[in-house]
């Protein structure tokens, strides 16, 4: 494996290949990873959809994500186990050495925006569960715990720690139904929630395309998938990072939130912080543990990926030496300035259009791992030196943005039908134009032309 990959030398953490000998075993790689399926956005989204477009189309919208995602990253984990490369050095490949910061530059922003979403569910149940604290008190403590817990790494710490958190929160999750019926009752009327007027037709098409956008997941599977073990690959691919995992991540949440939110009252808009502060007034001090593990295990992953990628793309300008807890430091620094600026209607815009260009990188990751034309092209090797791979690669930068593009056009001028379409566009422009190019490609769009000295 290792010999067929030319990465370099001087890469480090984000930005080499993953040896054997530092390759996890699938129970501690699944405890880490599972961390992704613990939050409370999970049962919110669904709830909201339940509320906008119908409890049947929102599960039907649910279903056929858990197969989608199911399907699409069956292809990356085996990938990424198979090669051991990083989203950062994978997309030097694709669009080259600059073009490639583009990738971990959105990567490492939309970890970030998690964090800041995630985080301060977090603080707002602490502030409400103690009052005598400022909410901006309670966001500085969750920035000081959180920061620390991703110094250690995938292989030594992360999968210890959320893989004692997990059973809490299937628990909490079990116990928060529990409870919900205890105190008002077993009622149907989360199986028939929906607008007022009737359900929209095709409602179950906005709700999967709305799951479209939250494809940055493909990006964590990719980063967190080549720390397996090759023996390991199936069971990652089908199991750990498949189908199941979504079907809890995706279903299981899902009905969860539908069931909460149409038997407990909330004040206001339903919203995270509504639906904390219910759990919060049902369960009291059970309650809040049951968010700070829900929370904090998802904010491991997101504050993990967004110190691995900002790194790897400071990397590309030159600074070299600063360790990754460092660049945990900054990103908690970033992640509570954030916070106290209060911008999420502008962090929720800037995550649309960067839900685009992540589809369309997915759409071209896809191709090029169902081409043979680059194994033809470098007889079976991947070349992602950084000393060798060209600065600007056509072939995928030319797809990335006319997918992507094309994606924001419709997204912003398109009526509402045709807005449902951009991120189904972007992936098939993205994924076709990739192909046709690729199949046309010349060498020197990817690495740089040998200069030969002469006599």
């Amino acid at each position: 494996m290792a010999g067929k990959i030319n990465n370099g030398s001087a890469d480090n953490i984000p930005q080499h290949t993953i040896p054997s000998d530092e390759r996890m075993n699938k129970g501690s790689l699944s405890m880490a990873w599972w961390a992704i399926c613990s939050a409370m956005f999970w049962l919110v989204v669904a709830a909201t959809l339940a509320m906008n477009f119908g409890t049947v189309n929102a599960l039907i919208g649910l279903a056929l994500s858990v197969v989608t995602y199911g399907l699409v990253n069956a292809v990356i984990t085996r990938y990424a186990i198979k090669t051991g490369l990083s989203v950062a050095v994978f997309s030097r490949v694709l669009f080259g050495r600059i073009g490639a910061s583009l990738a971990t530059l959105i990567f490492f922003a939309t970890a970030i925006y998690y964090c800041v979403f995630e985080g301060s569910v977090i603080a707002v149940a602490i502030q409400a569960y103690f009052p005598s604290l400022s909410i901006e008190m309670a966001y500085l403590i969750v920035v000081l715990y959180s920061v620390p817990l991703v110094f250690g790494s995938v292989q030594n710490w992360l999968d210890k720690f959320n893989g004692v958190l997990l059973p809490f929160y299937i628990l909490g999750l079990i116990a928060a139904v529990a409870v919900s019926i205890n105190e008002f009752g077993y009622s149907d009327a989360w199986l028939n929630m929906g607008p007022e007027g009737g359900n929209p037709e095709n409602g179950w098409w906005n709700c999967f395309t709305y799951f479209m956008g939250v494809w940055i997941l493909m990006m964590y599977t990719w980063d967190y998938a080549r720390f397996g073990r090759e023996d390991d690959s199936e069971f990652h691919a089908k199991v750990n990072f498949g189908m199941p995992f979504y079907l809890f991540t995706f279903m299981v949440n899902g009905v969860v939130g539908i069931f909460l939110a149409a038997t407990i009252p909330t004040e206001g808009g339903l919203s995270e912080v509504s639906v904390v502060l219910a759990i919060l007034k049902l369960m009291g001090f059970w309650g809040l543990l049951f968010v700070w593990v829900s929370q904090t295990r998802i904010n491991t992953a997101n504050f993990y990926l967004a110190a691995e990628n900002m790194q790897a793309f400071f990397e590309k300008f030159g600074i070299n030496n600063v360790p990754r807890f460092a660049w945990a430091i900054v990103v908690g620094g970033v992640v509570y300035a954030l916070m106290l600026m209060d911008v999420f209607s502008f962090i929720l815009q800037a995550l649309a259009y960067q839900g685009i260009f992540v589809v369309a990188w997915v759409a071209i990751a896809l191709a090029h791992i169902f081409s043979p034309k680059y194994d033809q092209m470098f007889d079976g090797k991947i070349e992602c030196d950084r000393n060798k791979v060209t600065s600007f690669n056509p072939c995928g930068l030319v797809s990335w943005f006319a997918g992507a593009g094309i994606g924001i056009v419709v997204l912003n001028y398109g009526n509402d039908s045709l807005a449902l379409f951009s991120a189904p566009l972007t992936f098939l422009i993205s994924f076709c134009v990739y192909l046709m190019l690729l199949n046309s490609a010349k060498h020197h769009w990817f690495v740089k032309e040998q200069k030969v000295q002469a006599e």
